[in-house]
């Protein structure tokens, strides 16, 4: 039988993983969260366990509205402290005064390991490479054009009814006119109830193109488990000093595996 404890630790381990994938989507200066939030844990799904997210994401910025209607993701943990990852998008691109285009995005697959479990001083610690595929159409927006790759190490230590985790990466971005690019950032975030999870997260990305603008934003978010395998994820925030004038996220989690057993 599940009990408060049990469901309070779900909720920690199925904490999210950041979507990046559609960072591509609608052209290199924008990037696109994941559910819920940009920055990422360093925390794989257990062994022989596994996460599907049905999610959408939406930006809007002074020359339009780019995201996900909807995108697909599968997390799998294939051995302990590892997690195999894949992202299938459809996309769109709504310029400003221009037409609208919707199909498949770019491709995302990753591994996240992590090789420090946490102790009570120690902070556990991941790397999650992450390679997008040239899958949707340049020319409408919906794609690079490019194999790009982002290269992260993830942190995070947990006190109580808190936990704060972040760190940071370097994109590779090639293609005329782009610039390689780096990503900071950071979440705190609490359990108000056995169910409910409520964070915020802060994050600064330098530019992606040659005369790009870099992003510092923000974003609030909540985490809402339904029931041991149904999850709501949700946030939404904006530029503090960038390009995003809005951005928001919306994902049904279902999760799987092997029963426990006391």
């Amino acid at each position: 039988m599940r009990t408060a404890s049990s469901a309070k630790d779900t909720t920690m381990r199925i904490k999210v993983s950041s979507l990046w994938a559609v960072w591509l989507l609608g052209g290199a200066t924008k990037v696109f969260a994941g559910p819920p939030f940009v920055t990422d844990d360093p925390e794989p799904v257990d062994y022989r366990h596994g996460e599907f997210y049905l999610a959408s994401q939406h930006v809007a910025a002074h020359d339009g509205w780019s995201g996900t209607a909807p995108h697909f993701e599968v997390n799998y943990g294939v051995v302990p402290d590892v997690q195999l990852h894949l992202i299938v998008p459809l996309a769109y691109d709504a310029p400003s005064g221009s037409r609208t285009h919707y199909g498949y995005g770019d491709t995302e697959l990753g591994v996240k390991y992590r090789f420090v479990q946490e102790s009570d001083r120690v902070p556990q610690v991941a790397v999650f490479p992450l390679l997008s595929l040239p899958s949707g159409s340049e020319a409408d927006g919906l794609g690079s054009g490019q194999v790009r790759a982002f290269l992260p190490v993830w942190l995070q230590k947990s006190l109580g009814e808190w936990t704060v985790y972040g760190g940071g990466g370097y994109g590779i971005n090639p293609g005329t006119g782009n610039e390689d690019w780096g990503l900071g950032g950071v979440v705190l975030q609490r359990h108000v109830t056995d169910n409910v999870v409520i964070g915020t997260e802060v994050y600064h990305r330098t530019p992606t193109e040659t005369d790009g603008r870099s992003d510092t934003a923000f974003n609030v978010g909540t985490l809402i488990d339904l029931t041991e395998q149904h999850h709501l994820l949700v946030s939404a925030g904006r530029s503090i000093d960038g390009p995003t004038d809005f951005q928001v996220s919306f994902a049904y989690q279902f999760t799987f595996g092997p029963a426990a057993h006391n």
